[in-house]
């Protein structure tokens, strides 16, 4: 594959925006403005304040009141979101051609005069509070809450992106707009965009939306990693008829080429609907209907999970099947073919084909290569080197991450 896949052109704006505009034949236009802060950042006592401002962004500007600004956006006629991760928060609209400059002008209006009305920081307190206790009652999602508590003494990662309770009931709109005019930097934002306009009508627009954000100096705090801790710890839960297993695993100072090499060991693992986790725990042996892992490469986390859900009688064999796999990964016994290897290769270059597809998707995907300091042509090297990918290498790499996981296992809370 060659290297310029895509008609692109990486512009910093004299504010220190990096812009990133991508010209590619379709209907559809999306654009993706991400401020290069997330929940790793945050202080002790400020944990939830990065998705809280996510939400006020939406609630009023300068010359928009909230049933404004929500009319604007829905008047685009497209889809618009935000979300907040590990190291960012982005704002997303995907709109039809005639309606990007629009997006963009309702996007540089939000990210830059948002003013924070006291009235609906309240409102929105009650969302966020409502968001957590959804998550206190999802099994799924309480699980991987649960285990990164336990797995982690000092790092960031313990807390859930979404915040803290007690911290969300107590937040003021003086916390929230410091931690606003801290980060929110044009020096510290990205924006990508994809559509058919031309380069510099594109750069010209963002310009005029976004030019007047004065830079500033700003420091982030150094993210410590850590690995997970080697333990196993049982919770009960009221009201639950499954039980869930969960185990974690870190994976800093892989080389890329090794995390290449655990990204295709996933699939075959874990990710897919035929891979081993799952033909071993729910079609060979029928303990599970829900299994799969999770991957996350991006800087600051790298984290593996597996999660499945069974019944307590259960959970002693199922986490002894996915022990046997890891083992019998790790000595060869599961042998990875030619064949093997070369379908997963297929489905990761797939995987890919359908990003670069996809408008939207390309526009997140790049614009998250670039706040990682990454280049956006990496899927390129990653096609190119997965020719030399070869089964010892998954075996090493298998020998390096899946060792001393942190488990938590929720059985449910016996009836009085």
């Amino acid at each position: 594959m060659i290297k310029e896949i895509f008609n692109t052109k990486q512009t910093e704006l004299n504010n220190g925006i990096k812009l990133i505009t991508i010209k590619k034949d379709s209907q559809i236009s999306a654009v993706h403005a991400g401020v290069n802060i997330g929940s790793l950042f945050e202080e002790k006592d400020e944990k939830g304040i990065a998705h809280f401002i996510e939400h006020m962004l939406f609630k009023g500007t300068q010359v928009r009141t909230n049933e404004k600004l929500n009319s604007d956006l829905e008047n685009l006629g497209g889809e618009y979101n935000a979300y907040t991760d590990f190291n960012s928060t982005v704002y997303s609209a995907t709109v039809l051609n005639e309606e990007l400059e629009n997006a963009i002008t309702l996007m540089g209006d939000m990210i830059l005069n948002s003013t924070f009305p006291i009235g609906e920081i309240e409102k929105e307190r009650g969302v966020i509070l409502s968001e957590i206790r959804t998550i206190n009652d999802d099994i799924e999602d309480l699980s991987f809450q649960r285990v990164n508590e336990i797995a982690f003494k000092y790092s960031p990662l313990r807390e859930d992106t979404i915040g803290n309770e007690d911290i969300i009931k107590n937040v003021t709109r003086e916390q929230l707009v410091k931690f606003y005019n801290k980060y929110y930097l044009p020096n510290n934002s990205f924006i990508s965009i994809v559509s058919p306009f031309e380069h510099e009508d594109i750069i010209n627009i963002v310009n005029k939306c976004f030019g007047n954000w004065t830079r500033k100096k700003f420091d982030k705090k150094k993210i410590v990693t850590e690995k997970q801790q080697f333990i196993k710890k049982i919770s009960y839960k009221k009201e639950i008829e499954q039980s869930t297993i969960l185990y974690l695993y870190t994976f800093n100072g892989l080389s890329k080429d090794e995390e290449l090499a655990l990204r295709i060991l996933n699939f075959k693992f874990g990710e897919s609907s035929n891979s081993i986790l799952f033909r071993e725990l729910r079609e060979e042996r029928g303990l599970s209907y829900d299994v799969y892992t999770h991957l996350d490469t991006s800087n600051n986390v790298k984290t593996l999970y597996i999660y499945t859900s069974v019944s307590e009688k259960n959970v002693d064999e199922a986490i002894l099947v996915i022990d046997t796999v890891i083992k019998d990964i790790e000595t060869e016994k599961i042998v990875f073919d030619d064949n093997t290897i070369s379908l997963m290769k297929k489905i990761m270059k797939t995987a890919i084909a359908s990003t670069l597809e996809d408008s939207t998707d390309l526009s997140n995907y790049v614009l998250h290569q670039a706040m990682d300091n990454e280049d956006i042509y990496q899927f390129t090297d990653d096609i190119k080197n997965m020719g030399n990918v070869k089964s010892e290498d998954l075996y090493n790499v298998s020998r390096k991450v899946l060792q001393k996981p942190t488990i938590h296992i929720f059985l449910p809370e016996k009836r009085g």
